[in-house]
């Protein structure tokens, strides 16, 4: 069964270690810039969203290549980009939805988020469990989940409030 990260950014505190660990992984540096995962950040209202490939299904990104070098893999179910094939025409880039893809500013290569080969090394260094990586399956369970654990804190701000 195929495994995708999920994102609860209202965990993530902005500390963008993902962003300096994805890097090393892949190029042995420390460079935000040649990260697969980058996280936005909305200064006034407190909020950071780790911005990552979601190997979406049907992917754009395969799509739109004109030379067939984006294709999945097909026992991870991550988006990959065979580099000889790639011409570096940025179709992929302009066509993701999510922004996720990027170009390497050394290598001048597409990079997007290949699940290090099912291994994420950005939940490993995620301490607030931000970033997870789970089954398909197990997805909408993690969701309806954390949708009612809201919906009880929502009820116990709620009678907390009403009994002050």
């Amino acid at each position: 069964m195929a495994k995708v990260l999920i994102i609860d950014y209202e965990k993530c505190t902005g500390c963008r270690l993902c962003e300096q660990v994805c890097p090393v992984k892949h190029e042995g540096v420390t460079n935000p810039a040649r990260s697969r995962i980058s996280v936005v950040k909305w200064e006034n209202e407190g909020i950071s969203v780790p911005m990552v490939c979601q190997q979406c299904e049907p992917a754009p990104c395969i799509s739109a290549c004109p030379t067939n070098s984006r294709s999945r893999d097909e026992e991870l179910g991550s988006i990959v980009t065979n580099y000889d094939r790639c011409i570096g025409c940025k179709l992929c880039i302009v066509v993701c939805p999510f922004g996720a893809i990027s170009l390497d500013p050394i290598t001048r290569r597409i990079i997007s988020c290949d699940l290090c080969g099912g291994d994420p090394i950005c939940i490993k260094f995620c301490e607030t469990r931000a970033i997870e990586y789970v089954d398909e399956s197990q997805i909408n369970k993690k969701l309806q989940r954390a949708a009612a654990e809201k919906k009880i804190e929502s009820i116990r701000n709620f009678t907390i409030s009403q009994t002050a």
